[in-house]
C-alpha cells in the first residue's frame, strides 16, 4: 500500500489531470477550480497533520483532510453527471477518494479513542 503522503499527493495530481481534459467554458470554470483547490488541500492538510503539536491538532487537521476529500468527491459526481466523456477516469478518482474519506475516518476514530486513555 502507498504511503498516504503519496496517495493523497497523487489524488491532487490526478485531479488536476482531469481538469485538464474538461471542456474550458464558463459552465465548467467553478466547479473545474473548486475540484482542483479541494483536491490539493486533501494532501497538504494531510502533511500538516503529520506534524501536528498534540493528539488534538492531529484530529482537527485530519477533520479538515475529512471535509476536503468529502467535497472532492462531490465535485467529481457533479462532473460526472454532466460530462459525456472520461467517465472511467472520474470513477477511479471517486473511488480512491471514497478510499482516503474512509482511511483519514478510521484514523480520526483511532486518534480520539487513544487520546480518551
Amino acid at each position: 500500500m502507498l504511503d498516504l503522503k503519496v496517495r493523497t499527493k497523487n489524488f491532487a495530481i490526478n485531479c488536476w489531470k482531469l481538469c485538464l481534459k474538461i471542456p474550458k467554458s464558463r459552465e465548467y470554470d467553478a466547479w473545474v477550480r473548486q475540484l482542483i483547490r479541494c483536491s490539493s488541500s486533501v494532501g497538504a492538510n494531510y502533511r500538516a497533520s503529520q506534524r501536528a503539536k498534540s493528539t488534538a491538532d492531529f484530529i482537527y487537521k485530519l477533520k479538515i483532510v475529512e471535509e476536503e476529500v468529502d467535497e472532492s468527491i462531490y465535485w467529481l459526481e457533479l462532473i460526472f453527471e454532466v460530462l459525456d466523456s472520461n467517465k472511467d477516469e472520474i470513477l477511479k478518482l471517486k473511488k480512491e477518494g471514497n478510499e482516503l474519506l474512509a482511511i483519514t475516518v478510521a484514523s480520526i476514530k483511532t486518534a480520539k479513542k487513544n487520546s480518551i486513555k
